[in-house]
C-alpha cells in the first residue's frame, strides 16, 4: 500500500492560514503546527509555499505581518486577519463548503 499524500489540498493552503491567524495573531512556524495538529497530521505545509503564500495574502490586504519575538526571544514575522482578510475568509469557506458537500453527493450517489 502506498503512503498517502500530506500535501494541503490545492487551493486551500490560503484559506486555512486565514483560519489560524483568524483566532490569535501566529508567526509562520506557528501555522504551519496548527495545521498539522488540527488535521491530527493529515495535512503538513511546506514551508516554502507558507512564505510564498503570506507574501500573497499581504499583497493581497487579507494579512497584516509585523516583526516581535517569539516566546524563545527569536524574531519572527506575526501575521494578523485583516477586515479584508476576515470577509475573504468567510466567502472561502462557504465555497469550500458547497464543493465539498457536492462532492460527497457525488461519491454517495
Amino acid at each position: 500500500m502506498t503512503e498517502m499524500s500530506r500535501d494541503v489540498v490545492q487551493g486551500t493552503l490560503d484559506m486555512l492560514i486565514l483560519r489560524s491567524v483568524s483566532l490569535e495573531p501566529m508567526h509562520g512556524f506557528g501555522v504551519a503546527k496548527r495545521i498539522e495538529q488540527v488535521s491530527q497530521g493529515v495535512f503538513k505545509v511546506n514551508p516554502g509555499s507558507l512564505l510564498i503564500a503570506f507574501r500573497r495574502l499581504e499583497r493581497q490586504g487579507f494579512l497584516m505581518g509585523e516583526w516581535r519575538a517569539t516566546e524563545n526571544n527569536r524574531r519572527a514575522r506575526f501575521y494578523q486577519l485583516t477586515a479584508a482578510g476576515r470577509k475573504h475568509l468567510e466567502s472561502s469557506t462557504r465555497e469550500w463548503r458547497r464543493r465539498s458537500a457536492a462532492i460527497a453527493r457525488l461519491l454517495e450517489g
